[in-house]
């Protein structure tokens, strides 16, 4: 068909696309020959996507995908510095640049690059040639340099947000519409892409100088009457400056085209072609997924050519489900709607849940409303305790809003629902709302949960926030929570945005969960993490749940006195370094601080940052400490300080006032080994190697009548490298009960075990424990406060003596190279995206390889024996309340602790059977007290 009135015209900016699918994905390489492909694989999703969604009343006619030829255009021969900054692409990406044109002419749209001008500059000669036809245009891309062209039957699309732009869009972007957007761009520059612009004249005072003054040449011809004199100077002195951003700017509309707008007529794919380029790419799954479309008989893939050589994602079989429709989602406010949706959820037998509240506390949060999503688009907001102002005041502020279930009829009729043993329950991060619900009589069970889900399958890859799986794996990004309760100050809680606004964000969670849930749940087998997910992450919830809840009572008189004491030595090392210094200064200034050591006292090793100030952060000062007593009186001060801080202060406001008790939040997926990380408060950083930091623990107290239990893994990371590298040595000695690290001082150095010193022992047991973690010469040079030479020299005895440690760690290193990650001795995947970098993140990277596959079986370990703790201790009045590292802490009435220590042993013990069977014995150490201090 000729192009002309009633003609359509979709645009699509390819570059983008190109580094969405490089950036929404992790590496992925062909297994023939290992050449990098994920970007190719997103791109055809994308595609694929488009085609599928490309239908109805306003589907285009004409379709064109446009790509930039090169980084190079004519606009650098207007200014050489144009894009100057712009780093090259990633090595991985620049040869899948060409396939991904390949791919778009295999799916049967036109692609189109022009040397010497950029894709935008294509796109607007197309857009304005159309739109001169009689035609419609539609850009899809969310560049805001193409925001120029809209208006006059052009419009943008956002692929990311699926929002469309028109004029009012451009001007809530730029604060004018698209035919002034270029004067406002000219104005204000581009740092991405190095557009000069006026000095120091931002976006809202350009959109409000062009407002004022009409367009560009009107302002710069009158600015000698612009009252505010930076702003005047500014504009006249660079104001050919500003003349060429707007060509620099500008889109060209008038390019010469190697193509006409009829070639673009939308046509099908043809299987044939199609079916090739995807099969020599090996995209096993999606080319079933297009012969499925197409009606046609996949191509024969080799079965583990897919398997793609980092296992990570493919784009996800989300891609089969419809567009979010905020529209569809119902806000229930009668009996009738609630019993409507249990009675849906019981007819899927699955349901999306998440909690909207009060706070982040799970302690003290007061529930909102609860959503509920059983299919895509099919979601719900129950409202239930929205207030009828926005603002707390003395007029009715805290009453609630009209047309809200009571919280308790509500409650009341999801219990049997959220407790239902066949009906699944899916939550992102669900430990929260577990909580929040628990505290109001519901236990949810069974349930699944997205961000586990997503931390079984890309440990080690990327986050796993709702709002970033959602933009990776579904291509949508949800509405951000600051949107209805502002920021700052003037921030609100979630009860006092209106039902209407708050409906379609958090419906929008529960379907946005569930979509994830069907994109990743069914990926867990084929990258063969089933068992990782079911037996280490999933059951772990209400666990950490029931601890997180119990609580540890920490005695606020204990903590008020050490604050003090702590005080007074803060002074006191203030006063010592001020007269080591000669002169008084600001101990907490690292400007100061640089200064006097640098300047004045003319310690050697000064290195200024960019801000100008010389780094004094705790490496650097504990290598002066070694040539001046200042910097380690410094060190001193400022741990002392942090305690202070951080601790005895902080959890005296920590302390919940209706327990009495600190609620520490674990997450599950806050580490890639698989540790548990601790927040609000932060308890697993609490120092245990100075008299202080030890300290600490004495206001952690048990309640009347009981007393507190510690057991405690007794070197299970040298136990365990041990059984991995199959060191005979090491084995030997763990079996026989005998001192590691004399052991190993004796192997070393050399020294008989009745002659052992502190001093060997001592150096023995800092690289025992420093080869764990990959240590380099120079990290063991600090610690042991010896030249680096010399702790090389011991850690190329140390190879020497045990060959075994070294020969397992470059397997290690090898295989992450290879495989793009480590796994643990239970499965559990640790990815290694930078494994093969260059540069000083390199040796990082190997480090954290060889690390990861031991820290993480210990993680393991001890994730374990708390899912099988619950039931071993059944029985006893005792509660399991804190994990850290390798500890777990517990409160037992007295009478009880020994009955408690002989099974929680036994289960940690024998926590790694049937899975794993050890070659060493896994030793736990017990104590008991009234204060954590004592027990431990």
């Amino acid at each position: 068909m000729a192009f002309g009135k009633g003609c359509h015209l979709h645009l699509i900016d390819g570059s983008a696309f190109i580094f969405r699918a490089y950036h929404a994905l992790p590496p992925l390489t062909r297994k023939s020959d290992g050449l990098p492909v994920g970007a190719v694989a997103g791109f055809c999703n994308m595609l694929l996507r488009y085609i599928e969604n490309n239908t109805g009343a306003d589907a285009a006619t004409h379709v064109a995908v446009i790509f930039d030829f090169s980084s190079k255009s004519f606009r650098n021969d207007l200014y050489g510095e144009y894009k100057a900054h712009r780093p090259p692409p990633p090595e991985d990406l620049a040869p899948q640049f060409p396939l991904t044109r390949e791919a778009t002419r295999a799916f049967g749209i036109s692609c189109h690059e022009i040397e010497g001008f950029e894709a935008d500059d294509i796109i607007a000669t197309a857009a304005c040639k159309a739109r001169d036809a009689g035609g419609r245009v539609t850009i899809v891309s969310s560049d805001k340099d193409l925001m120029q062209l809209v208006g006059d039957g052009v419009e943008m699309l956002d692929p990311m947000k699926n929002k469309r732009i028109d004029r009012e869009g451009v001007f809530e972007k730029f604060g004018v519409y698209p035919e002034r957007v270029v004067d406002v761009q000219a104005l204000m520059g581009d740092a991405v892409d190095n557009v000069p612009g006026a000095p120091g004249i931002g976006a809202k005072t350009a959109a409000q100088l062009i407002q004022e003054y009409g367009d560009l040449d009107t302002l710069l011809a009158r600015a000698p009457e612009i009252k505010q004199a930076k702003r005047r100077q500014t504009l006249i002195d660079f104001a050919d400056q500003v003349r060429l951003s707007r060509d620099l700017v500008t889109l060209h509309c008038d390019m010469p085209l190697d193509f006409d707008l009829d070639s673009l007529e939308v046509r099908d794919p043809d299987p044939a072609t199609i079916l090739d380029f995807l099969g020599r790419m090996e995209f096993r799954s999606l080319s079933k997924k297009v012969a499925q479309r197409l009606g046609v008989d996949a191509p024969a893939v080799p079965e583990d050519a897919g398997q793609m050589r980092r296992e990570a994602p493919a784009a996800p079989e989300a891609t089969d489900l419809p567009p979010i429709d905020r529209a569809a989602y119902e806000t229930v406010r009668t009996r009738e709607q609630l019993d409507q949706w249990i009675a849906r959820i019981h007819e899927a037998g699955r349901v999306a849940v998440d909690t909207e509240t009060t706070s982040l506390n799970e302690m003290v949060a007061e529930l909102a409303g609860i959503s509920l999503a059983t299919a895509p688009n099919v979601a719900c907001y129950i409202p239930v305790g929205h207030k009828s102002s926005p603002t707390a005041d003395l007029f009715g502020g805290d009453a609630l809003a009209e047309g809200q279930l009571p919280l308790q009829e509500v409650l009341d009729a999801l219990k049997p629902v959220l407790e239902a043993d066949d009906i699944l329950k899916i939550g992102q991060n669900i430990k929260y709302d577990w909580k929040v619900l628990a505290r109001h009589g519901i236990e949810i069970r069974p349930h699944d949960d997205t961000m586990l889900l997503s931390y079984a399958l890309h440990g080690g890859l990327h986050n796993h926030g709702m709002d970033e799986l959602s933009e990776r794996y579904l291509g949508h990004l949800p509405i951000p929570i600051k949107e209805l309760i502002g920021t700052g100050k003037s921030q609100v809680t979630f009860d006092r945005v209106t039902i209407e606004k708050a409906t379609p964000y958090a419906a929008e969670d529960a379907d946005v969960t569930l979509r994830l849930w069907l994109a990743l749940r069914p990926r867990l087998h084929q990258v063969q993490v089933t068992t990782v997910y079911e037996t280490l992450e999933r059951p772990l919830v209400p666990v950490l749940a029931h601890m997180e809840m119990a609580g540890v009572k920490v005695d606020r008189d204990t903590l008020s006195r050490m604050s003090g004491a702590f005080a007074q030595k803060m002074a006191q090392l203030e006063a010592e370094v001020q007269e080591m210094a000669g002169r008084p200064f600001n101990l907490g200034s690292p400007k100061q601080l640089g200064e006097l050591l640098f300047d004045e006292l003319k310690l050697p090793g000064g290195v200024k940052g960019k801000t100008g100030a010389y780094g004094t952060d705790v490496n650097v000062l504990e290598d002066l400490s070694t040539v001046h007593p200042l910097p380690g009186k410094v060190l001193d001060w400022r741990q002392v300080s942090k305690l202070k801080s951080t601790y005895t202060d902080a959890l005296q406001t920590a302390i919940n006032p209706d327990t009495g008790r600190v609620h520490t939040s674990y997450s599950i997926a806050g580490a890639n080994t698989g540790r548990l990380a601790s927040t609000d408060p932060n308890l697993q950083n609490i120092p245990v190697r100075t008299e202080e930091g030890r300290r600490i623990r004495e206001a952690f107290v048990a309640e009347q009548g009981k007393i507190l239990v510690s057991l405690d893994y007794s070197q299970i990371e040298l136990r365990l490298l041990a059984h991995m590298a199959d060191l005979p040595e090491m084995k030997a000695a763990f079996r026989d009960g005998q001192d590691i690290h004399a052991i190993t001082a004796s192997e070393m150095f050399g020294v008989p075990l009745d002659q052992m010193t502190s001093e060997l022992r001592r150096r023995a047991k800092a690289i025992n424990f420093g080869i764990i973690y990959g240590i380099s010469g120079f990290g063991l040079a600090r610690n042991l406060r010896i030249p680096k030479d010399q702790a090389q020299q011991f850690i190329d005895a140390y190879f020497v003596k045990f060959p075994g440690i070294k020969a397992y760690m470059d397997a290690v290193v090898k295989g992450a190279k290879e495989a793009g990650h480590v796994q643990t001795l239970f499965g559990r995947k640790i990815h290694t995206p930078e494994i093969n970098a260059k540069g000083p993140g390199a040796a990082f990277a190997r480090r954290a390889a060889i690390n990861a596959p031991i820290q993480g079986t210990a993680a393991d370990i001890i994730r374990r024996a708390m899912i099988r703790m619950e039931p071993a201790i059944e029985g006893l009045p005792a509660k399991m309340l804190l994990q850290v590292h390798d500890e777990l802490l517990f409160e037992v009435e007295k009478g009880a602790e020994e009955d408690l220590i002989q099974r929680a042993r036994a289960v940690m013990v024998n926590a790694p059977d049937p899975a794993v069977k050890l070659s060493v014995p896994l030793e736990v150490e017990a104590g008991t007290g009234q204060t954590w201090a004592q027990a431990h």
